[in-house]
């Protein structure tokens, strides 16, 4: 930030949107004078490892302002997802991280929206600072974010600041839980200027022209947070905050704020592809807008299908001449997170591409696969105040078990690249004792499902053969139903052709299957769809398996039952038409 402040203070470097939905923004000198402010405030409140500050609201001008002061002066912070506070129905992930980090101050957008965690904060054995930017709660002690701002720097700022060394701890960044509670991942400054050049290494058109981004992935995690602000500013760009998200709620302010920023660099998760390309379709005026400047895409966190890589390939050369590249890798909160990459132009989804400069990979033999594991100066040290844990990530030799299984493309040629195998924590054992690839078996089925399956979770540990419960796209089965908006989803689902379909799919895919470990033998639809708040879907939307398999577990009993369903489909029972009393009596699935 120093050096971009020097270089081109007048570059804007942050812009969201205020409470008028105009653009506001800081640049590069204003960015460096507000972290040297706040700075002072958070080394005047005796900010530290053991009372770091803790960001419960989501992106905003403050929230990284605050985070770039509390790494100027080398206080860590950790930015929480806001579904920890806001979206959970018993606050368990957020006691569960509050007690691991014991705050020294926290901070929220606004004090109205955020009220209810005031009772939650007073249970902690310490007190800490409240901060908010509007609408502090009445007869609560909580401080307006303009008077922090309103600090003016000492020395002790530049002292602090010349004190920061490659082992200073910059944040703590949550994972997802998926495995368990979720662990507070210790990211040091050397862990995350590494692994900026190593991706700008990996990336060099990145020298041509500052990035400007417009984006929404959340800075809680470590896509938004590292990979996508870190680069920002590690190149002197331009970070226009998206307030949409990839839902069809939120989708519609992405479009807006696309209408009126081009990027030069687009980062989303497969969904968030599926949801612009229609609109992008439609609309030339918005399409030229898009790829005015665009020069690369990334996706991350979920298999992209192969019919949306074409959609988004077609648009590319009808705007551009060619396709814009589309890339991605491979990392994890614990790798900050850049460390494979396939930077080559490819259309294989799954290709993860090889380590990237600076980063060792292992393959080591672990369930009938190949583990990766990742040793590099962008590998965390540790888990906080979790040494257990901390010691169990690492294998004899110091590399970090990534948990996500490789092999290559091409055995004969290495430098081809590594496709992804699965993680190997979700893989299992049918009663035979065949092992089942869970990864690449559940991405085949969304790939041949498309566009009517929007997710699926396999099942089939300790049964005699595979199945899954799908979690259908209920507008394009509604189009094949050709049912009216206001058809409800159950019927739409016990549609015959919709059943047709399903059937289809399951007889296509045993039909290519090689044995027990990838023939699936059942589907269930499921009308209710993944429950970010019950930790079925991560922040950056892909399906957390075991918390799925956990909280349906009368689901998967249903699906391998002896009685009969309107839902399930079996490859036996194809052409059976279900009465209206078993669609009646198997159609919902409770969500308390």
């Amino acid at each position: 930030m120093t050096e971009w402040a020097s270089r081109a203070p007048e570059r804007l470097f942050l812009v969201d949107r205020d409470t008028d939905e105009q653009w506001r923004g800081v640049t590069y000198r204003e960015a460096l004078s507000m972290a040297r402010r706040l700075g002072q405030a958070l080394l005047d409140r005796g900010l530290s490892p053991e009372r770091p500050l803790v960001i419960l609201s989501g992106n905003d001008l403050e929230h990284g302002l605050l985070a770039l002061a509390a790494q100027h002066v080398g206080i860590p912070f950790a930015p929480l997802a806001p579904a920890y506070s806001l979206n959970s129905p018993d606050y368990a992930k957020l006691r569960h991280a509050l007690s691991l980090l014991t705050p020294g101050m926290v901070y929220f957008s606004d004090g109205a929206a955020y009220r209810h965690v005031l009772d939650l904060l007073d249970q902690l054995p310490e007190p800490c600072e409240r901060v908010c930017r509007q609408h502090p709660p009445p007869g609560q002690c909580v401080r307006l974010f303009s008077e922090l701002a309103a600090t003016t720097p000492t020395s002790a700022v530049e002292t602090a600041h010349a004190a920061i060394n490659g082992d200073t701890i910059a944040k703590f960044l949550f994972t997802s839980g998926s495995t368990g509670w979720p662990k507070a991942v210790i990211n040091t400054q050397r862990m995350l200027c590494s692994n900026q050049q190593m991706k700008l290494q990996s990336w060099p058109c990145m020298t041509d022209e500052p990035p400007v981004l417009v984006d929404w992935l959340p800075w809680s995690h470590t896509f938004g947070g590292n990979h996508n602000f870190g680069l920002v500013l590690y190149n002197g760009g331009t970070l226009y905050i998206d307030d949409g998200s990839p839902t069809p709620k939120g989708i519609g302010r992405t479009l807006r704020n696309l209408r009126e920023i081009a990027p030069t660099l687009y980062f989303n998760v497969p969904r968030g592809y599926e949801l612009l390309i229609p609109s992008l379709m439609r609309d030339q005026t918005l399409s030229a807008r898009f790829f005015e400047r665009l020069r690369m895409c990334f996706y991350a966190g979920a298999h992209l299908r192969q019919h949306t890589w074409e959609a988004w390939d077609h648009l590319g050369t009808a705007h551009c001449g060619s396709r814009i590249l589309m890339m991605t890798g491979l990392g994890a909160t614990e790798t900050a997170p850049f460390a494979l990459c396939a930077n080559r132009d490819s259309r294989q989804s799954g290709l993860v591409g090889l380590p990237v400069p600076g980063v060792e990979l292992k393959l080591a033999p672990c369930q009938q696969k190949l583990e990766a594991r990742i040793r590099g100066p962008n590998v965390t040290p540790g888990y906080w105040r979790q040494p257990g844990l901390s010691v169990d990530a690492f294998d004899d030799e110091g590399f970090y078990r990534l948990g996500d299984a490789l092999r290559f493309l091409d055995p004969l040629r290495p430098q081809a690249g590594l496709l992804f195998d699965g993680r190997v924590a979700e893989d299992f054992k049918l009663v035979t004792g065949t092992w089942v690839s869970v990864g690449p078996l559940r991405a085949k089925l969304v790939e041949a499902g498309a566009p009517h399956i929007r997710e699926a979770v396999i099942t089939g540990q300790d049964q005699n053969t595979i199945g899954a419960l799908i979690f259908p796209d209920i507008d394009a089965c509604r189009q094949l139903a050709g049912a009216t908006p206001s058809t409800d989803k159950d019927h739409i689902l016990a549609h015959p052709r919709v059943r047709e379909r399903f059937a289809g799919i399951l007889e296509q895919l045993a039909s290519s299957a090689t044995g027990s470990s990838t023939r699936l033998t059942r589907l269930l639809l499921v009308s209710d769809p993944l429950s970010p708040a019950h930790n079925e879907l991560t922040d950056k939307g892909t399906v957390n398996q075991r918390a799925v398999l956990e909280r349906r577990r009368e689901l998967v009993e249903a699906l391998y039952g002896a009685n009969e369903s309107a839902y399930r489909i079996t490859l036996n029972n194809r052409h059976t038409t279900p009465s209206t009393d078993t669609c009646a009596v198997h159609h919902s699935y409770s969500t308390t």
